[in-house]
């Protein structure tokens, strides 16, 4: 399976994405995914088009990209926080 790179994405790209950030780096780890992880906000998003394959982020976001978006917002709320993982497993063992 090919490096994915996962963006990670607040408003600021500094707070909340760091906490999802930790999460994603722990996933990673524990099923031995490779991949790399950017962290930015979600302003930048657009410049990554061409090359990103997951956009994980606790912002929120209309604009559609050629990637899967998903929500994190579970991490910072601890509601759903399992569902989120395996959403995110899914994406990026595919």
């Amino acid at each position: 399976m090919a490096k994915k790179m996962v963006l990670v994405a607040c408003g600021a790209g500094i707070a909340t994405s760091t906490v999802v950030n930790k999460v994603i780096e722990e996933m990673a780890r524990e099923h031995n995914l490779d991949i790399d992880i950017i962290q930015i906000k979600i302003a930048e998003v657009g410049s990554y088009e061409d090359r990103a394959d997951l956009l994980i982020t606790t912002a929120m976001t209309k604009k559609e990209y050629p990637f899967p978006v998903i929500n994190a917002r579970a991490f910072l709320t601890g509601i759903g926080v399992e569902e989120t993982k395996q959403q995110i497993l899914m994406e990026l063992t595919k």
